[in-house]
């Protein structure tokens, strides 16, 4: 049985559909367009899939193509891992392995690829995760921006903890690990040349020895996301939808840095869609809310720690709504686009 191709215009189309698309567009390509090809998805779109037969066992996979290479507080190396690590992370998992693929732009400089490996490999280091198999392509002018990295992570999950973004119930404590916004603010200053960078750095960090922490609370611990692309606003909204919950948090406790209020005010930018590398929110059980804080206080990456919502019984299942600081209350959409394209 043959295929029948798009014709080159009916391509396009489809390219342009993808190209920097996020929150819903990227739902609407997945939904239509990659998950049939693949015999469709039998559950929620989790940071990680469990190794079919080996429940133990975690896989992610991840592309950055972050521009510019180099920013404050990290590069496009050091991020790799980090979101990687952080994928398997969400589903419980401590990291055992990484694969990292280069598509390397004929002309970058020798000295700013061995930048990135030297970074990527301290980063993999102190992590603790070793780097066992990779490939190299090197492609013409043009045909790529300087540098995209591809990984892939095998992780192992830490006893009864299981979370899901299916598994949030009413009830449930919505805790953040740190503030928002700080990487995303971070690299789109530096790309456009803004002025911010000098007083903020993106929080690109490892988060798996936060989840180890919450370990001990095992099943009470019942969904993990790191609210990367489409920030706070996405990730919240994804949990509410597949957890078919109603979620409210409080404007009040957000903990928005003020170089970040301040750029996103100028840009026209919702601090909570706001894209970042080194914090997670989780859903937990209310006994073991306050448990879980100072568990993740105890580590440096979760010393800001705090509680900004729960999950609510009175609002439509799947809608994530925000108590402003006047006491009104608003809905937080899903982000239609990518607001901050080739962040990650």
């Amino acid at each position: 049985m043959s295929i029948q191709c798009p014709t080159p215009h009916e391509e396009d189309a489809v390219v342009l559909l993808g190209h920097g698309a996020g929150g819903r567009l990227t739902a609407e390509l997945l939904d239509h367009l990659v998950l049939p090809a693949f015999g469709g998805s039998a559950g929620p779109l989790e940071d990680a899939a469990l190794l079919p037969g080996y429940r133990e066992l975690v896989v992610s996979t991840d592309s950055f193509v972050v521009s510019p290479i180099f920013f404050p507080g990290g590069d496009i190396g050091s991020l790799a891992v980090h979101g990687t690590v952080n994928d398997l992370a969400m589903r419980g998992a401590w990291p055992h392995a990484l694969s990292v693929s280069l598509i390397v732009e004929e002309g970058l400089p020798l000295a700013d690829l061995r930048c990135v490996l030297t970074s990527l490999g301290k980063a993999a280091q102190d992590v603790g995760v070793p780097v066992i198999t990779g490939d190299t392509k090197v492609v013409g002018r043009g045909a790529a921006d300087r540098l995209f990295i591809n990984t892939t992570g095998i992780g192992q999950r830490h006893g009864r903890l299981h979370p899901s973004a299916a598994l949030a119930r009413p009830g449930d404590a919505v805790l953040l690990s740190g503030p928002i916004g700080l990487h995303g603010t971070t690299v789109l200053s530096t790309r456009e040349g803004l002025g911010f960078e000098g007083d903020i750095a993106s929080d690109s960090r490892p988060l798996h020895r936060l989840v180890r922490a919450l370990a001990p609370l095992g099943e009470s611990v019942h969904v993990l996301r790191d609210p990367t692309r489409g920030g706070l606003a996405a990730a919240l909204n994804e949990i509410a939808r597949d957890s078919s919950v109603a979620v409210e948090i409080e404007e009040g406790v957000v903990p928005v840095p003020e170089a970040v209020a301040s750029a996103c005010d100028l840009l026209g930018l919702d601090p909570l869609v706001v894209a970042n590398e080194g914090c997670m929110v989780a859903f937990v059980a209310p006994s073991a809310a306050e448990e879980a804080l100072v568990h993740l206080r105890s580590l440096p990456e979760g010393a800001q720690a705090v509680r900004i919502g729960e999950v609510v019984e009175h609002n439509p299942r799947g809608r994530v709504t925000l108590r402003t600081l006047v006491g009104a209350r608003r809905i937080v959409d899903m982000p239609l686009g990518e607001q901050l394209p080739r962040i990650c």
